[in-house]
């Protein structure tokens, strides 16, 4: 993808350029499953956060497995995006993020919600799981605003509650396995669902009340317990 016309247009260009000191650059057509990970905010606020960091290294450190960033551009930059009908794309390949296996969101806080919807839409993928069918990455969701995950869980495929550094590997290792078995996605998420620490939201039905509190959640006996590191001084650090 040629963004040379583009980003000469927009600020600070090197927010979509991918080509800082220590960012991986791994050859698309030799790795087999491509991850993008997804921070919903801006550049300078993404590169902030250490999550996305140890899951870039130890997503990167695994040799069938690429992945790359992206963050939610400054309106100069969309407006240029959608102008020019350019899909949002990650910063080290420039691929379309429709053409990876996961897109997965880190969640920090409830006011990047609305930025979680601008991304998916810039991306040119539905909003609602349910719209999505198996030419779709799977949506993945994560981080701290995913400790109360209702609010958007019409939009994950799956959200990982708790600690993510273990159990996205089993994820990994889980998809990597079935891609070349072309399984269906709601055979693909009931695998997933079995994995300690992982929330497929389209399992569960919700009936509310006439107020607009929960009034009962099918089925009854499923408890998702929250994925708990047990060291973090073992865990993988850039």
């Amino acid at each position: 993808m040629d963004l040379t016309h583009l980003l000469s247009q927009v600020s600070k260009p090197i927010r979509y350029l991918g080509n800082e000191f220590n960012a991986v650059h791994k050859d698309w057509a030799r790795v087999p499953f491509r991850v993008a990970l997804a921070y919903p905010d801006l550049y300078e606020v993404g590169m902030s956060n250490l999550a996305i960091k140890i899951l870039y290294t130890i997503l990167n450190n695994q040799k069938e497995v690429l992945a790359e960033r992206v963050f939610n551009p400054w309106p100069d930059a969309e407006k240029k995006m959608r102008e020019n009908q350019i899909p949002l794309y990650s910063l080290e390949s420039k691929k379309p993020l429709k053409e990876f296996d996961i897109f997965g969101f880190t969640l920090p806080y409830e006011l990047c919600y609305t930025n979680l919807l601008n991304m998916l839409n810039l991306a040119q993928i539905p909003f609602l799981s349910s719209d999505r069918d198996e030419s779709y990455p799977i949506i993945l969701g994560g981080g701290p605003g995913a400790f109360n995950p209702e609010p958007v869980a019409d939009f994950f495929d799956a959200i990982v509650l708790g600690d993510g550094e273990e159990v996205i590997l089993e994820i990994i290792d889980l998809l990597i396995k079935t891609k070349k078995g072309e399984w269906s996605k709601s055979r693909l998420l009931q695998k997933i669902s079995l994995i300690h620490g992982v929330y497929v939201p389209s399992h569960f039905q919700i009936e509310y009340s006439s107020k607009g509190t929960i009034k009962q959640i099918l089925p009854e006996k499923t408890f998702i317990e929250k994925r708990i590191a047990p060291d973090l001084n073992q865990l993988s650090y850039p």
